[in-house]
């Protein structure tokens, strides 16, 4: 069976996408220099699927160490690229820090593609490619104009993107598809593995599953006086494993598909928006847990409004997000009562 190499393998969204691969029957071999993972994830992937996919701790800016891992593994036929340092507010404070990472990583793996004549990328984007969309734009589809980054985190993206299509245009042989995220949420149904931040988490729901835990006090709301109907931030959250199994039609098109663009770009998201304290009174619906939280000043770097039109994923990939919201939740709470070992 064909190789996939997942960069960030480790991660949240990368551990989920290792887990649909292989039940899809793929190989995998994760690379991951475990900056904000653990080592112990790959054993929630072998107890979900009953093998453990291959590991190397490898920091992708190295290009030797990345090099050897391709040597080795002549069977690879295409690669899914998440590794990257993710948090929009951090990145405001250490921008050199994600351009050395971000560009640095992508620069290399294309490189050592390009040597062992793998020609297939799938690329973790973002919809901070958007910025911040205008009326006409919402929901965002993919001719949306891509905006001045509100972070050096959304530049990083815009970037990459823009590297990917320049080696595309060099490369007649690279293939590339770009899926642009909204916000994934949630945890695999099993609990055995999930979003598992280092130190204070910097997004949403864990922030949210820690407090209803009782390791955060309260939860701050980021500003209540956007233009928005209750003032809150909207966004568009994805439920983790329904956005996995997007790479893995990603990864089936590029290697089966006739007929298709050299560079295809995708939103994946579920074409709703939801605000922040919708988000919590659907967490507190679906758990049975009261919520502490607080409003604060906004945060520098905060896009007010994006949701998806996820149409061409669904139509072009046959993908579609449907977990309803109140499930995704609910698992994300499953997930942090299994860290914590809560009854």
């Amino acid at each position: 069976m064909a190789r996939i190499l997942v960069t960030g393998g480790t991660g949240y969204i990368g551990s989920h996408t290792t887990v649909e691969l292989m039940q899809q029957g793929y190989n995998v071999t994760i690379v991951d220099n475990l900056s904000n993972s653990s080592v112990d994830v790959l054993d929630g992937i072998e107890a979900i699927v009953g093998r453990r996919p291959e590991f190397a701790n490898i920091d992708c800016n190295n290009y030797v160490d990345l090099d050897n891992v391709f040597e080795q593994h002549s069977d690879i036929v295409g690669v899914i690229h998440f590794a990257a340092s993710k948090a929009v507010n951090e990145s405001v404070e250490k921008p050199l820090l994600y351009y050395r990472n971000n560009l640095g990583s992508l620069i290399t793996l294309l490189e050592v593609m390009k040597a062992h004549q793998v020609s297939n990328i799938v690329f973790s984007s973002s919809c901070t490619v958007y910025g911040q969309p205008d009326a006409a734009h919402l929901p965002v589809d993919e001719t949306a104009p891509i905006q001045k980054a509100l972070s050096p985190y959304g530049n990083t993206k815009q970037i990459n993107e823009e590297i990917i299509n320049d080696a595309a245009y060099a490369d007649k042989n690279l293939k590339a598809t770009i899926l642009r995220y909204f916000n994934p949420i949630g945890a695999h149904p099993s609990a055995l593995i999930g979003e598992l931040p280092n130190g204070v988490p910097q997004n949403l729901l864990p922030y949210v599953t820690q407090t209803a835990a009782g390791i955060r006090k309260e939860l701050k709301v980021f500003g209540d006086d956007y233009n928005t109907p209750d003032g809150s931030c909207i966004r568009d959250y994805i439920y983790v494993v329904d956005l996995a199994k997007a790479h893995v039609k990603a990864i089936d098109r590029m290697i089966n598909a006739k007929n298709r663009d050299q560079v295809e770009v995708f939103n994946l998201g579920t074409g709703h928006g939801i605000s922040v304290l919708e988000l919590i009174k659907d967490f507190e619906k679906a758990t049975g847990k009261k919520l502490p939280y607080s409003i604060v000043g906004r945060r520098e770097g905060d896009i007010e409004q994006v949701w998806a039109e996820p149409r061409k994923a669904n139509e072009v990939l046959g993908w579609r997000a449907d977990t309803p919201i109140l499930d995704v939740l609910a698992s994300a709470w499953k997930w942090e009562k299994h860290l914590r070992k809560i009854l």
